[in-house]
């Protein structure tokens, strides 16, 4: 594992969150959010694609693959084998976490309290993903959160958008942003992907 979930973080102010449902879309979806500048591409297994568009897109030059909506050992295992380069999850569970920092891989886990981000800490863990961000009490929330736990690092995720994206990005816990909106759903589009990255990519963070 070259990079720290912390370096992987910090690349990019935003962080795509991919559904991807046509294997042959991977390559030139990546291509262009690469190109565009988003270089961390977060492909969620809610597909039976996704595994095999993780393998895909790691072959684009400058992409960092990881597997997002990992729920439990064994889909960990499945990114892992596929070539994943960091693993997102959308909670925590202590079954997931043991198997997460066992293997050694860059693990981003969801959290949305207190109890959450103490048992990731339990885990030595101090980078999480705030999910679902919008409707778990937004900015307000994140901020209260943030003030116990001066160590945590957080890539909010969830109801997210180019236009609410900066207020986010302005926090000081706030290393970066999960958005969707960069890889829009329907037939796949990669002149707007590229546009649409190029702006996500221009955000900066503090």
């Amino acid at each position: 594992m070259s990079q720290s979930i912390d370096q992987i973080m910090r690349l990019a102010p935003v962080i795509p969150v991919i559904v991807i449902d046509r294997v042959e879309d991977a390559v030139p979806m990546a291509e262009a959010l690469v190109a565009g500048g988003l270089t961390v591409l977060e492909v969620t297994l809610r597909t039976p694609a996704a595994i095999d568009a993780i393998t895909a897109m790691k072959r684009v030059k400058g992409a960092i693959v990881g597997a997002g909506t990992v729920l439990d050992p064994a889909m960990l295992n499945g990114a892992i084998a596929a070539g994943a380069e960091f693993i997102v999850s959308p909670g925590l569970t202590d079954n997931l976490g043991k198997a997460a920092v066992a293997s050694g891989i860059p693990f981003l886990p969801g959290t949305a309290n207190a109890g959450d981000i103490m048992r990731g800490l339990d885990l030595g863990l101090s980078r999480f993903k705030f999910f679902p961000a919008a409707t778990s009490g937004g900015i307000p929330a994140l901020k209260a959160l943030a003030g116990p736990f001066g160590q945590a690092r957080f890539c909010p995720t969830g109801g997210i958008s180019l236009a609410t994206a900066p207020e986010w990005l302005a926090l000081e816990p706030v290393l970066c942003v999960g958005g969707s909106w960069v890889v829009p759903s329907g037939a796949l589009d990669p002149a707007r992907i590229e546009a649409l990255a190029s702006e996500a990519s221009a955000l900066s963070s503090h």
